[in-house]
């Protein structure tokens, strides 16, 4: 069979559009300038230098997508719009000395690119550990490994992917990601959004000090903004050690744009004073394509399907490029059948492709919460900080209309569909909301457990991003002590949820149940922070609802 990877045009196989693809040939010779395993310091101002690291993603059964940076001279920084094209050699093998060759070739980095390059390599083995790396000029980068998907009609006994979300520079270190790269058994990590956040200095930091100032220092708007940004955060050493340890599969959420983002604007942005949303929309999506190791299905959007053998497939969304603006106050109806989150193609698509999946597993990466959510009995001084940190009213209205919540037709018709064609197995992986949350996905929240569950979720917390705790300004816990039980009570469809600490998940997937272990970090400030694990939930197959296990995979 051929690889399922898959466009919102058609729910078939595809070869999307990219720069450079090259069908792995055997090989033996390497290329004439060895690659190191370490990043080479710069020897002259004109020589080459991959300072941004390495990375791959969107792993196929036959391939994977390479990324680099190559800086060529010193003044050809990050958004400068300056410096030589560079030809950069690129090579794959099976081994990490890289002498058993399976692809090579060459791409051309330039300014009108800023000096970002991807290989789509192809012809590659299915469900295989490769490595590979890039150089320019005599200077190599750094060695990475990476990893295929498994063959679209492979018997798979398990998979394993870290999930990540919501990284803020400002608010600290990206400790998540540097204990994840000590692992050695990730097929790949998820990426569920806000990879970069776009405010100016000082504007969302860590309980409202900055723990290490980002740039640029203003908010970023332009192209030359976006790029200076995520440049920034491709410097991290934690980032850029998990880049090096397993292929990436990221989506977007809003501050990859501006907080709040929706087709035709964002809460953080003003129109005219800050140019129109059409450019920079325009330059946040460029940014994000050339800096980010994410192969899009069709230009401008990051929604499409990877497939990990019979065991599972994964549909990824774009929850920000189509939909309607946000409800709040009288603006309008959480229930208007007009309004939309996905919009009509992008819904249509991944309804045909839960269906037509003959995989035991159906993922669904999703940027904003699905399951309903009401905020039942809080008292006033948890109420308000909570509705800041979820966009809600302070008015009582107990609704998130940035999630799913606030476009109720879109979410009835969805979990519809899977009640109707009987399409089990579907398990949304969500970030945004900076919190942990173990729900089931009810098709009546008002009658739950009653009525049935048409899939479950697991809701992963913040890297950085300021929670529940970190607004009320109280020692970690003291919050979530008070308001989980609340909020659990009021919402039945909710076995879990942590209100303030930050981490990352595990998601461990069998033919048996999907697992997902939620990891906490010590201090999110510090740049030696431990990792502990806190819970696990898992979901068996054929129940639609989520269970505690007391045991980490």
């Amino acid at each position: 069979m051929t690889s399922r990877y898959t466009s919102p045009e058609s729910s078939g196989s595809l070869s999307p559009r990219r720069r450079t693809v090259v069908k792995a040939a055997a090989a033996t010779a390497v290329l004439g300038v060895p690659l190191a395993a370490a990043l080479p310091a710069r020897a002259a101002a004109d020589t080459p230098a991959f300072l941004h690291g390495v990375a791959s993603g969107d792993p196929l059964p036959d391939g994977i997508l390479l990324w680099t940076r190559v800086t060529p001279t010193s003044d050809a920084v990050p958004g400068s719009g300056v410096g030589p094209d560079t030809r950069v050699d690129w090579v794959v093998a099976t081994d990490k000395a890289l002498t058993r060759v399976v692809a090579k070739g060459s791409v051309t980095a330039t300014a009108a690119s800023d000096h970002t390059v991807k290989a789509d390599v192809r012809g590659l083995t299915p469900a295989t550990d490769y490595w590979f790396g890039f150089s320019a000029g005599g200077t190599a980068s750094p060695v990475a490994r990476t990893r295929t998907a498994p063959a679209a009609d492979a018997s798979v006994a398990g998979l394993r992917f870290g999930v990540v979300t919501c990284a803020n520079w400002e608010a600290g270190y990206f400790s998540a990601y540097r204990h994840l790269a000590a692992r050695s058994d990730l097929d790949a990590w998820l990426h569920l959004g806000d990879y970069i956040y776009e405010y100016k200095s000082g504007e969302y930091a860590a309980r409202g000090t900055v723990v290490r100032p980002h740039a640029p220092a203003n908010e970023i708007i332009t192209l030359a903004d976006y790029r200076i940004r995520h440049g920034k955060y491709k410097t991290d050493p934690d980032l850029q050690a998990l880049h090096l340890k397993a292929p990436v599969i990221a989506i977007w959420d809003d501050h990859e744009f501006a907080d709040n983002a929706w087709s035709g604007g964002a809460v953080n942005h003003t129109e005219g004073a800050e140019g129109t949303w059409t450019a920079r929309k325009a330059a946040a999506k460029q940014a994000y394509f050339e800096w980010m190791p994410v192969r899009p299905a069709i230009e401008g959007t990051t929604y499409r399907r990877l497939r990990f053998g019979k065991l599972a497939d994964l549909s990824l969304l774009d929850l920000r490029s189509f939909r309607s603006q946000q409800v709040s106050g009288t603006s309008g109806s959480v229930d208007d059948p007009n309004r939309t989150i996905t919009g009509r193609a992008q819904l249509d698509w991944l309804k045909a492709g839960l269906k037509a999946s003959d995989t035991t597993w159906r993922l669904v990466g999703n940027s904003v919460m699905i399951a309903p959510f009401v905020v039942g009995s809080l008292t006033a001084d948890l109420f308000k900080p909570l509705a800041k940190l979820l966009g809600l009213p302070q008015d009582g209205i107990s609704v998130n209309t940035d999630q799913w919540d606030g476009y109720t037709d879109d979410r009835r018709e969805l979990l519809a569909h899977l009640r109707d064609n009987a399409i089990r197995n579907t398990v949304f992986l969500t970030g945004d909301i900076h919190m942990s949350w173990a729900n089931d996905v009810p098709i009546d929240a008002g009658t739950y457990p009653l009525s049935a569950s048409a899939g479950t979720e697991f809701v992963i917390t913040s890297i950085t991003s300021d929670n529940l705790d970190d607004i009320v300004k109280v020692p970690q816990g003291v919050v979530s002590a008070v308001a989980a039980p609340l909020i659990e009570a009021a919402n039945r469809h909710v076995h879990w949820v942590d209100t303030d600490r930050h981490g990352y998940g595990v998601l461990d997937i069998t033919a048996d149940r999907a697992q997902m272990d939620y990891y906490v970090l010590s201090d999110r400030t510090s740049p030696n922070a431990t990792s502990s694990w806190e819970r696990s939930y898992r979901t068996r197959s054929g129940t639609q609802q989520v269970e505690r296990t007391y045991d980490p995979v």
